[in-house]
């Protein structure tokens, strides 16, 4: 679990719904033709945008807000380093059924044990993080589409609601239903976009962004023990791609 995108989450709409009830009570806020007009039409909208299977996918992708896949890169480098032993000691049979922390470090692992050479393996797995980068990407579009789409629809749900009214000056009763909508729709708008979509892209965004990083380091170690270079060079060209504290850390180990 995420502890910051749970605390972030809830803390922003308690701040929200906090000031509501100070202002007394939540249901001067509910409007139901609002709520379909920004809620249903954005849902709508966003599926408009990408084939069913990505729209449907993009919620999953969206959980993954709050639980995200734990991948430790100092953990996998040493790993990485005590298979680069094991290939220089023994050779590379020797690292088959050898544990690994992921599947795509499985792969590349089996790669060398089938006797892939160097450029084989990075072709390949250099395929994989593209197409991972690919299905990312979609995601995120779809999630995207609703940080656009809301606002949008939170305006349509306002110029409906002046049609309203202006066409009801005459119905005093009808005025304040009609004002409702319009200022409700740009309300309902604005919290789907800014409170509940735009932090999660960024956070998913964060995420491609290690998991890209977490692979191309795993690329990086398998062409290190293909081309039989030792476990310290490997260790020291991974090692980079971390901060001081965890560089530290595996040098003292």
């Amino acid at each position: 679990m995420d502890l910051a995108s749970l605390i972030g989450l809830i803390g922003a709409i308690g701040m929200i719904v906090g000031a509501m009830l100070a202002g007394g009570g939540l249901g001067a806020f509910i409007d139901v033709p609002s709520i379909l007009i920004v809620f249903g039409g954005t849902f709508f909208a966003a599926m408009y945008t990408a084939p069913l299977p990505v729209f449907l996918g993009s919620f999953g992708a969206m959980a993954k807000t709050f639980l995200p896949p734990v991948k430790k890169m100092d953990a996998m480098i040493e790993r990485m380093i005590e298979l680069a032993t094991v290939a220089r000691k023994d050779g590379m049979m020797a690292l088959e059924g050898q544990e690994v922390p992921d599947k795509f470090f499985e792969k590349g692992l089996q790669m060398l044990v089938d006797g892939a050479d160097e450029g084989k393996l990075v072709k390949q797995l250099n395929a994989e993080l593209k197409a991972m980068k690919v299905r990312h990407e979609e995601n995120q579009g779809c999630v995207k589409a609703w940080i656009d789409l809301a606002p949008a629809m939170g305006m349509i749900g306002t110029l409906v609601g002046l049609v309203l009214m202006l066409g009801n000056m005459a119905d005093p009763k009808a005025i304040g239903p009609a004002m409702a909508v319009a200022l409700l729709t740009t309300l309902y708008g604005a919290f789907i976009a800014n409170v509940l979509f735009m932090p999660m892209q960024t956070k998913l965004e964060g995420y491609t962004a290690y998991e890209v990083t977490y692979r191309q380091m795993v690329i990086e170690g398998l062409r290190g023990i293909a081309r039989s270079e030792s476990p310290r060079n490997i260790q020291d060209q991974m090692a980079a791609n971390l901060p001081p504290k965890l560089q530290a850390k595996l040098e003292a180990a």
